[in-house]
């Protein structure tokens, strides 16, 4: 999926979900340090009927599995956040829908029926923020995913190299690269939605949205403390979940906040280059918090065989962004649910080669610590 979705997508929009900042070494880490955690393979046990079924914050979910907010889905293949949140509703898992989407939170729920999930940044402008809650809850969003890792944009050099913008600028190494991307081309003549469709026609005195990181260096909020939480929570009286914990200290005081769930996350290696593996800090965070709140669990997982060691960790679930964005990329729709099947199988045949037949009943017994 990787491969054919390197083929057919704009290299600054394949880059821009494939790469990682300064010298990406905290996103190769994230891979890496799931490699590394081998498992215990347990034999003469009965395995049959296997069940890989679970629960995010009160609801079931064919595996403990959620598709995360990735900026710009919609320009890996045209109407892609419609489409893979319609592929994650068919297969039984929650959709989150990025603020800095192309496809509108109303778009998704005009063509979906289950309530997804909405991330937000928190903007300068907070009335554009509260406005951004107000939208969600319109649309029957049934939880807020509030992104606390991006209060300033980490660099990402293959952004500035390839001039990221959408629609893409008519500049001539860009037309000769859309030269080479008939299927991708071909598609988004297909659709209206070439912008950021949360923003478009939203904000004041912002004209040019064209430009991803002028967007961002101009409004996100280098002032969020745990008090803009508290903010959040009068205008948000849904789920509240917290992404971008990286530090037991700061599980702690989310912990203490009064929301449904953190998740264990380092903006999969796009924003401090250095930082620990989210692996690598899980297992002291569910230790640290675990018995307080959900722990969920992002950065990494290519694969049912990742799923399996987060959960065995401590993680009550996890998200996929890149390997569905891999997907869509490659094949759409299809490519999503082909992706969401295949780490569907990798989970169940993993769990029971180790002996289980139960995603909830796995934990650190089932690793080689």
């Amino acid at each position: 999926m990787q491969a054919l979705a390197k083929r057919r997508v704009p290299k600054m929009f394949y880059d821009y979900a494939d790469t990682g900042s300064w010298t990406q070494s905290t996103y190769r880490e994230n891979e890496a340090a799931l490699q590394r955690q081998k498992l215990r393979q347990r034999v003469a046990r009965n395995i049959d009927n296997r069940s890989v079924k679970s629960t995010m914050i009160g609801r079931e979910v064919a595996m403990p599995v959620a598709l995360a907010p990735v900026g710009l889905t919609g320009m890996q293949h045209a109407d892609g956040e419609i489409l893979a949140a319609q592929a994650a509703e068919e297969f039984g898992i929650p959709f989150t829908l990025s603020t800095m989407s192309v496809c509108s939170i109303e778009d998704v729920a005009e063509h979906t029926k289950t309530p997804f999930w909405f991330q937000l940044y928190v903007m300068r402008d907070r009335g554009f923020s509260e406005n951004l809650m107000q939208r969600a809850t319109a649309a029957d969003c049934s939880a807020l995913v509030l992104t606390l890792d991006l209060q300033v944009l980490g660099q990402r050099h293959q952004d500035l190299k390839n001039g990221l913008s959408t629609p893409p600028k008519p500049q001539p190494s860009v037309l000769v690269d859309l030269a080479f991307k008939p299927f991708w081309c071909w598609n988004m003549l297909q659709t209206k939605r070439r912008e950021f469709g949360n923003i478009h026609g939203h904000v004041a005195g912002v004209d040019d949205m064209s430009s991803l990181a002028e967007w961002t260096n101009s409004q996100f909020d280098p002032t969020l403390d745990w008090s803009s939480v508290e903010w959040v929570k009068k205008h948000w009286d849904r789920k509240l979940i917290l992404k971008g914990i990286n530090d037991v200290e700061d599980a702690k005081i989310a912990a203490g906040l009064g929301v449904d769930a953190i998740v264990v996350s380092n903006h999969g290696g796009r924003q401090l280059d250095g930082a620990l593996a989210s692996y690598d800090v899980l297992g002291d965070i569910v230790d640290a918090v675990g018995d307080k709140i959900e722990v969920h669990f992002d950065g990494g997982i290519r694969s049912g065989q990742d799923v399996f060691r987060a959960v065995a960790m401590g993680a009550h679930s996890t998200y996929i962004g890149r390997a569905y964005i891999y997907g869509l990329g490659a094949m759409g729709k299809a490519g999503v649910t082909k992706v969401l099947e295949m780490i569907h199988k990798e989970l169940d045949v993993t769990m029971g080669l180790c002996g289980e037949t139960d995603i909830t009943n796995t934990g650190r017994h089932n690793l080689v610590l």
